[in-house]
């Protein structure tokens, strides 16, 4: 068992940039972070800030899906995973197997916004209407089944903009919109990243696609979302999912195996702290905790 749980150690936390000639002054140790893409911007940022907080560290960011991040962080390749979903049980399982207890920490939370090209007229739609459109069986295929129409849209046709399956953003919809049971729509187009999503909605009049908040530009349009006919229909907005009254919103994670330890829990703790989360306040999401940020 100990040889085992030495071969599946993250490497990352061990890694040594060498900056220049012999001495310890001139080396950095590398933390690798790797996974979801709706988090790929505030660990981005996150990566840039602590630079000036700890010139020792150095915090190398990569994307892929909440999937590859979680996968990495089981076979050791990286120290951080990224994830806007739960790990599965599958997962759990499958990392204790490997020697790994994974640790989940929530480092903030994000509207998943549904998002229309900037010329369609629409401003609410309901959860239905979402299973409708999204949903396998589904029967809304025109944007004329919803009474409208699309300058530029000449087809009517709805083009689903969706993201690949290994995504968190895709679990979470589907789970949360769809329906544990269901399934999606054959015929999406689906797309590699968060703003890969938005970027094909800004310059398509018939799609529509479903994306994190921070993502949102002053080019497309994002309808408020109804639960049920007659009650609130709430906008996507920091907000909005702090609170908990928008129906789409989501805890957002970053999983190590086992307890951090040295320069990855210096940095867990520092995204944790009131400083790490104005950072992602200012990326558009919403703190895990209250924060006060100038």
């Amino acid at each position: 068992m100990k040889q085992n749980a030495q071969r599946i150690m993250p490497f990352a936390t061990l890694a040594i940039l060498a900056c220049g000639g012999g001495g310890d002054r001139n080396q950095r140790a590398v933390i690798q972070n790797r996974g979801s893409d709706t988090l790929l911007n505030v660990a981005q940022a996150w990566a840039e800030a602590y630079a000036s907080v700890n010139a020792d560290v150095a915090v190398a960011v990569t994307g892929g899906g909440s999937g590859t991040g979680i996968s990495a962080m089981i076979n050791g390749s990286v120290d951080i995973a990224n994830a806007s979903r739960k790990m599965r049980e599958s997962e759990i399982g499958l990392a204790r197997e490997n020697g790994v207890e994974p640790v989940e920490f929530i480092v903030g939370y994000d509207a998943l916004a549904v998002y229309l090209h900037e010329d369609n007229p629409i401003e609410e739609l309901s959860v239905a209407q979402l299973q409708g459109i999204y949903g396998e069986g589904g029967s809304i295929t025109r944007w004329s089944d919803l009474g409208v129409s699309v300058p530029g849209c000449g087809s009517d046709e709805i083009v689903l903009v969706s993201r690949q399956n290994n995504s968190g953003t895709y679990v979470y919809f589907k789970e949360t919109v769809l329906g544990d049971d269901a399934e999606y729509k054959l015929g999406s187009r689906d797309m590699h990243g968060s703003k890969d999503v938005v970027d094909l909605v800004e310059n398509t009049p018939c799609a529509i696609g479903y994306s994190g908040l921070a993502y949102a530009t002053e080019h497309v349009g994002m309808p408020c979302i109804l639960v049920e006919e007659g009650g609130e229909c709430v906008t996507p907005t920091v907000a909005t999912a702090v609170d908990g009254s928008y129906p789409i919103a989501r805890p957002l994670m970053m999983y190590t195996a086992g307890q951090p330890q040295g320069a990855v829990k210096d940095y867990m703790d520092w995204i944790l702290s009131a400083e790490g989360q104005c950072v992602i306040v200012e990326r558009g999401y919403a703190p895990h905790t209250e924060t006060e940020c100038a």
